[in-house]
């Protein structure tokens, strides 16, 4: 097994839970540009919205997470809210690892798409989800969602709302 064999095996993924709502707060302090939100909103993600988040640790650290839920008006869709990768986690397929724990999970069984927003200049998320969705064989489209100065105040870069699927496949 090569080094980077045994790094990836390290890390374990599982269901959030409540007592991961400040660790998660901290990861994404250590994780920019990355928008932070609250130690309350971290919470909620590790709670109320466990079964569409996945908590990656490595060593008792907790080294990705990705936060996510089904849209009331959209059942068949999983929105992704934020991934996060700690540096310690990097270089090894954790974020793309993480996706597929969640479309896997018995709360995503009816989901067929998969939406997030990205701004234009993240390269690293535009190329994770374009490798995700070419992994499942499913579409990917995406436009302007939330514009820079309508939604925003010109305080934050537009965001542009990505859809994959349907997904002819899961992991």
């Amino acid at each position: 097994m090569s080094s980077e064999d045994s790094n990836t095996t390290a890390i374990t993924l599982r269901t959030p839970s409540k007592d991961d709502g400040f660790r998660l707060h901290q990861l994404v302090a250590e994780c920019p540009p990355l928008d932070t939100n609250s130690i309350y909103c971290n919470l909620l993600q590790c709670s109320d919205f466990a079964d569409t988040g996945v908590a990656a640790e490595k060593d008792g650290d907790l080294v990705g997470f990705i936060s996510g839920y089904i849209p009331p008006n959209k059942p068949e869709t999983v929105f992704v809210w934020q991934v996060a990768v700690h540096e310690k986690g990097r270089g090894q397929g954790l974020a793309k690892r993480m996706l597929k724990e969640i479309v896997a999970r018995d709360a995503c069984k009816n989901v067929t798409h998969m939406e997030t927003t990205i701004t234009a200049d993240n390269e690293a998320s535009w190329a994770l989800f374009r490798s995700f969705a070419r992994d499942l064989g499913a579409e990917l489209e995406h436009h302007e969602h939330f514009e820079k100065e309508a939604h925003f105040g010109g305080r934050h870069d537009s965001e542009f709302l990505l859809r994959i699927g349907p997904f002819t496949s899961k992991p």
